[in-house]
């Protein structure tokens, strides 16, 4: 099945800026992709040169099989949510989500039905005689999702349609979001800073930075093999914790990880290559390292002192030293620990992350 978007050799430059670089990306049918990074990584630029907002310098982009790369956005099949409501104050849900439809010239059947139908399945039914002044935020939101619904699109871009909400109300339509996407099976894709929105709602995940795209996968495999240090270090809260160290191989062939906490036996770590002696960066995500007297089983073993304590109710973060290195431990919720306490921790090599020291990229 060809894709249902697919970005060939997109190049975007701001005069001597250059923004995006030499980009290549195909979006499957009905597929959920996150496109994730920090603030000026390029994820937004991306999206809105996919949606016709932004001019690309070089490049294709095909939508539905149709080179969409020079044509206005209202011909290209999509339907666009923003990080700002923008919703007309002055009219109520129904105009909101009716204007768009009727300056397209439907019917007033058709509109109505259209209207019907995405008030239906965004359960705003109740609140389509309301102006957005008398809508809360998660509302408001979900009124600006219904404006791209009733265009009746096969693709829909959302550009941080949350970041404006507070805690509650994010996890909650986070999840209707989801929802959303398993009863219509549209192609959706969505720019995020927020990798738990990431990591709960995408079927890939695109990690970009610098204009490109360092890693495209499902969000299990990015989160398990991050391909270089930059992903791991981006994906996870708190991030992975990194040693600085080298490899060496022992005489039967045997690889080792040697660091200022001493020598350890990597044996069950799986390489992406035959391993070879050169400086390395072990990482180890804080989730993955036991403490106290479950330390003892683990192949590798350290002493630490506590540092800070950071109790989140569920489970406890604990932030310790390792001689000169900080590392972070999840602990669980229950864990009764001060700062100043000394510490066992371990952990498996099979839970572990490699990363050369030039290229950051996994071993």
């Amino acid at each position: 099945m060809d894709p249902s978007i697919s970005i060939k050799d997109l190049n975007l430059s701001f005069g001597a800026v250059e923004v995006i670089n030499d980009l290549n990306l195909d979006v499957g049918q009905g597929e959920f992709l996150v496109l994730l990074g920090s603030s000026g990584c390029g994820k937004s630029t991306l999206l809105n040169c996919i949606a016709g907002l932004l001019d690309v310098s070089d490049g294709q982009i095909f939508i539905q099989g149709k080179n969409v790369t020079w044509e206005e956005p209202s011909k290209r099949g999509i339907g666009m949510v923003f990080q700002s409501y923008a919703l007309y104050p002055q009219m109520t849900v129904e105009g909101n989500l009716s204007f768009g439809l009727k300056n397209a010239g439907f019917s007033k059947a058709e509109v109505a039905e259209r209207v019907a139908n995405a008030a239906r399945i965004l359960q705003i039914e109740p609140l389509l005689k309301r102006k957005p002044a008398a809508l809360s935020g998660g509302q408001r939101q979900r009124v600006a999702i219904g404006r791209a619904l009733v265009r009746d699109v096969d693709v829909f871009l959302f550009d941080e349609p949350l970041s404006n909400l507070d805690a509650k109300l994010r996890t909650d339509l986070r999840a209707e979001i989801k929802e959303l996407h398993q009863t219509l099976h549209n192609t959706m894709i969505y720019v995020t800073h927020d990798q738990i929105e990431a990591m709960t709602l995408a079927d890939r995940i695109a990690i970009m930075r610098g204009g490109q795209i360092l890693q495209l996968d499902s969000p299990k495999e990015i989160y398990n093999r991050p391909n270089c240090k930059y992903v791991a270090d981006f994906i996870g809260s708190p991030s992975m914790n990194f040693l600085d160290g080298a490899i060496s191989l022992e005489a039967d062939g045997t690889p080792t990880f040697t660091c200022g906490s001493g020598t350890f036996s990597l044996e069950g770590y799986v390489f992406d290559d035959a391993p070879a002696a050169g400086g390395a960066w072990l990482g180890i995500r804080p989730e993955h390292i036991a403490s106290g007297e479950a330390a003892a089983s683990r192949a590798i073993q350290l002493q630490s002192k506590v540092r800070l304590v950071e109790p989140l109710g569920s489970d406890t973060l604990v932030r310790v030293m390792v001689g000169e290195q900080s590392f972070w431990v999840r602990m669980d919720g229950r864990t009764d620990i001060t700062e100043g306490d000394p510490l066992p921790i371990g952990f498996n090599p099979v839970r572990c992350n490699l990363f050369d020291t030039k290229t950051e990229i996994r071993l």
